[in-house]
């Protein structure tokens, strides 16, 4: 118990979580499977999960195939347990602050956080996704899981603030060009002709955008900020990986662009993993290793992907800036966020323009 328990906040940073072994992946995929931002289909609460144990079961060779090329585990827990550690070291700079890590779909899941910030004596929260960009399948789903099991672990009476989106953030937007003016340095120098940068995002289903969510026009927006911050100095696209079943999802694929800007005669790509702030299996699996294959496969003779931002010194700061703006406004009552009129609230508050 902290020794001035009534100034402590708790900064609970939201992920999705990844499989910390190989036999971990089957129950990760069920839990993925099984919720219901990511199967949402009508009475889907009748079959979700039957559903989620044959997708998961019937997936996960091949998922552990691709754990297993890049070490057997997912590294986002560990990168994000470094992240947490900057931020609580940052924040403890001008108030009593300490930084606790919410899993969606593996440990530690949002209940455990949950026990641990109701163990610190923490009196206000706020709950940080580590999502640049608002999407219903992913900050949604987060605040919805703290949202059902606040009460149950007595925390539903701590004043709570909510950051769901940061997507403009002039602070984060000096961490990604940081790290984009780095990468091309270190890998073009001036005298070479320059890469084409490809913007890869994860992508969701368009259904999912049809419906209002400003996923789409948000990752739009941070390029558009990133490139205006960078002088328009280099051809770029926006494109999205990552995609699962039969729905369509948003265009042009990743893949795709690899190969029809082969196909114009471009040589050197740079890939930036736009809508992520750690490594994890989309970037060292499907970008490092897949797309790389594909790349290779098309001619193409350099081949890069920016590091995520993981616990560069800029985007710690830019999440502490979060932090302390965040402090500053009034708290939100968890009653704010019923099932009815979740969405509507989270997507004025990533987009109070609209209001």
């Amino acid at each position: 118990m902290p020794e001035n328990a009534q100034d402590l906040t708790a900064i609970v940073l939201l992920n999705l979580g990844g499989p910390d072994s190989l036999e971990a992946v089957e129950p990760f995929l069920y839990n993925l499977f099984c919720d219901p931002f990511i199967i949402d289909l009508p009475l889907g609460f009748l079959f979700r999960k039957p559903l989620a144990k044959h997708i998961s079961t019937k997936r996960a060779k091949e998922v552990r195939h691709f754990f297993q090329l890049i070490g057997g585990k997912s590294p986002l827990l560990d990168l994000t347990q470094q992240q947490a550690q900057a931020l609580e070291r940052r924040l403890n700079e001008f108030g009593k602050y300490k930084v606790f890590i919410a899993m969606r779909y593996w440990h530690p899941l949002t209940a455990e956080a949950m026990q641990q910030v109701r163990a610190s004596g923490a009196t206000a929260v706020v709950l940080l996704p580590l999502y640049p960009q608002y999407s219903r399948v992913t900050t949604t789903s987060s605040l919805a899981e703290w949202k059902r099991l606040a009460h149950k672990h007595d925390v539903d009476k701590i004043p709570t603030r909510i950051i769901p989106s940061y997507h403009g953030d002039a602070n984060y937007l000096a961490a990604v060009v940081e790290n984009l003016q780095r990468c091309l340095q270190e890998n073009w120098p001036p005298y070479e002709p320059q890469p084409h940068i490809l913007f890869s995002a994860h992508g969701v289903p368009v259904s999912v955008i049809e419906r209002g969510d400003p996923y789409q026009a948000q990752i739009e927006e941070t390029v558009r900020l990133v490139m205006e911050a960078m002088q328009h100095s280099h051809s770029h696209i926006v494109c999205y990986q990552s995609k699962v079943g039969k729905a369509e999802w948003l265009k042009p694929s990743t893949e795709d662009t690899i190969k029809n800007l082969a196909t114009q005669g471009v040589k050197d790509m740079l890939v930036v993993p736009i809508a992520f702030v750690s490594d994890h299996s989309e970037t060292l699996y499907e970008l490092d290793i897949l797309l790389k294959g594909v790349a290779d496969e098309a001619g193409v003779r350099k081949y890069v992907r920016m590091p995520s931002l993981n616990a560069s010194p800029l985007f710690i700061n830019a999440l502490a800036e979060l932090v302390r703006k965040a402090t500053q406004t009034a708290p939100t009552s968890m009653a704010l966020l019923g099932e009815l009129n979740m969405d509507d609230f989270i997507r004025r508050r990533a987009n109070p323009r609209t209001e």
